[in-house]
C-alpha cells in the first residue's frame, strides 16, 4: 500500500531543509524559557507516574530530545526525514533516533511514560488526527503524558519555500479547543493548556497541551 501524499511531502520538505533547520534550532531552547518551563513540568509529571521511556515524535534535529535527556527521562527521538535523523544523531550520539512515522509507532502498547509531539502534528491533515491521537494512546502506560506544540488558528498553508529551500508540503494551524477535544476522544484527559501571544518571529498564537492517558 502507498503511503499517504501527505507524509511523501512531509518527508521531502524536511530533507531539503535539515541541515539548515538544524543550525537555526540549535540553541532555540536558551532562548525560551516558557518551553524549558514546559518541558520541564512534563519530566516532573513523567517521573512521577513511574519515569517510564519518552518517545520526542517529529524530533527533527534532537535537541528536544537531548533536552528532555537532560532533564533525567530516558528518552528517543523518531522523524519522518532520514536526513533529520541523521542530523540528530552526529550531534547526540548518545541518544537514540529512529526513522519512523508516528502515525504507526514501532512501540508495544503501553511502553511508553511520555510523548513529546512539539510542532511536529502540524503536518498531519485535522482529518487524520484522530487516527493519530488514537496511536498516541496505544503507545501510552496508564497515567502516561503527552505534550503537544502547535500554531493556533483554523487553516491550512501551502508552504513552498522553508530555510532558504524550495519545498512543498501543507501546515495547519489548529484550534486549540478542537484539538483538546479530539485529545479528549482519544481517551487523554487535559492537564492543562496554555495558549501564549507570538513572539517577534512568529505570526499567530502558539498553543501547548497537556494531557494524560487513564
Amino acid at each position: 500500500m502507498s503511503e499517504p501524499n501527505y507524509l511523501t511531502e512531509t518527508r521531502a520538505g524536511y530533507d531539503a531543509v535539515a541541515v539548515e533547520y538544524a543550525e537555526r534550532l540549535r540553541d532555540a531552547l536558551d532562548r525560551q524559557p516558557l518551553t524549558r518551563a514546559l518541558l520541564t513540568a512534563f519530566a516532573e509529571l513523567v517521573r512521577a507516574a513511574g519515569g517510564g521511556p519518552v518517545a520526542d515524535l517529529g524530533c527533527g534535529p534532537g535537541h528536544v530530545t537531548a533536552y528532555l535527556r537532560d532533564l533525567g527521562l530516558t528518552a528517543a527521538g523518531v522523524d519522518l526525514s532520514p536526513s533529520m535523523v541523521e542530523v540528530a544523531r552526529r550531534a547526540y550520539p548518545g541518544l537514540r533516533f529512529d526513522e519512523g512515522s508516528m502515525s504507526a509507532l514501532d512501540r508495544a502498547d503501553g511502553e511508553l511514560g511520555g510523548i513529546v509531539a512539539w510542532y511536529s502534528i502540524i503536518h498531519t491533515p485535522p482529518e487524520r488526527l484522530p487516527a493519530l491521537f488514537a496511536e498516541f494512546h496505544r503507545v501510552l502506560a496508564p497515567g502516561g503524558h503527552v505534550l503537544l506544540a502547535f500554531q493556533a488558528g483554523d487553516e491550512r498553508l501551502r508552504v513552498e519555500r522553508a530555510y532558504g529551500q524550495a519545498v512543498s508540503l501543507d501546515a495547519y494551524r489548529l484550534p486549540p479547543d478542537r484539538v483538546a477535544d479530539l485529545l479528549s476522544q482519544a481517551g487523554l484527559v487535559m492537564v492543562a493548556r496554555l495558549v501564549r501571544e507570538p513572539d517577534e518571529t512568529e505570526k499567530v498564537p502558539q498553543a501547548h497541551l497537556l494531557a494524560r492517558r487513564l
